[in-house]
């Protein structure tokens, strides 16, 4: 079987990659095997159309390829929360949690990540038109491209001004001084509603439940299993970033992935659905709200006991 995850290097979607190389998928029956698919929403256009078995990625990115959520579900969250951070220059004159400051800038988005960043955006009052903020892909992405490496790459050689990507990309430019923290909703910056916007879970389509109850079961539970090894011990992160990453991206995992810790929960809250199709619904992408047993595979939330 085959898992996509739309950004390699990452701690959004690591859960998902280390129940590969820990074999938790393994161990509960599954062989299976990672692909990089970006973006999300390509990768869940594939799982679609039966290219791909599973997506490790953001929550609302099924609405891309099902509609009003026809044919996915949810099994689990990766993670809890909105998990994108939005960095800009670091010679900005500009205060985290200062959102006036993005007025006039470009900055650096995923395509389908970009709607959580739009969104914030106006949540806080920003104008996108009328305030001049240009929102575009990031110089140089694609297919086995690290999106959030290469954005702070990008704004190191000064053709963009920002960026809204995860926590590797972000703190490779902190570190590297080019970029600093604007906002990241996780860690309590307004809009608090944002928070549900989306989250990175671990989803399939209707048919394989349908087909395959028991292999939907046994990637929850490789799921569960996996949040849990690395809670108890983090070093396993290091572990799997020397195998697959570059060697500053493999020192740097290991930081990254034990500040998320207190999100790795798998469980998907009938409040995170409300506010996501909410989020969904506002951009015109969902038709209205949807039934919480129509986004998430109910018959499997047992398992997140673990």
């Amino acid at each position: 079987m085959k898992i996509a995850v739309p950004d390699f290097i990452t701690n959004s979607y690591f859960p998902a990659v280390a129940a590969v190389e820990l074999d938790y998928f393994k161990e509960e029956g599954i062989d299976m095997e990672l692909e990089h698919i970006f973006p999300v929403n390509k990768a869940c256009e594939v799982m679609r159309d039966g290219g791909i078995d599973f997506v490790a990625g953001a929550a609302h990115a099924p609405l891309a390829a099902f509609k009003n959520w026809e044919g996915a579900k949810i099994l689990g969250a990766l993670a809890q929360g909105m998990y994108w951070m939005l960095v800009v220059r670091s010679d900005l004159d500009a205060e985290r949690g200062d959102i006036d400051a993005v007025k006039g800038l470009s900055i650096g988005a995923a395509p389908f990540v970009d709607l959580g960043l739009r969104r914030m955006l106006t949540e806080w009052g920003i104008d996108i038109e009328k305030d001049n903020v240009k929102i575009a892909p990031v110089p140089g992405t694609g297919p086995d491209v690290s999106f959030g490496v290469q954005a702070a790459k990008v704004l190191s050689e000064g053709k963009i001004d920002g960026f809204w990507a995860n926590g590797m990309g972000a703190e490779t430019a902190i570190r590297e001084g080019v970029g600093k923290l604007l906002v990241d909703i996780r860690r309590g910056d307004e809009p608090k509603k944002a928070f549900n916007y989306t989250q990175p879970v671990l989803m399939t389509t209707d048919a394989l439940i349908e087909r395959e109850p028991e292999t939907a079961a046994a990637a929850v539970r490789a799921l569960v299993k996996t949040q849990k090894a690395i809670v108890a011990d983090v070093s396993l992160t290091t572990k799997i970033g020397e195998k697959l990453f570059p060697g500053r991206d493999a020192a740097m995992i290991a930081d990254v992935v034990e500040r998320d810790l207190p999100y790795y929960d798998p469980t998907v809250t009938p409040e995170f659905v409300v506010g996501m199709n909410e989020f969904m619904t506002d951009l015109g992408w969902l038709d209205g709200p949807v039934a919480y047993e129509k986004v998430v595979a109910t018959q499997f939330c047992d398992l997140w006991k673990g």
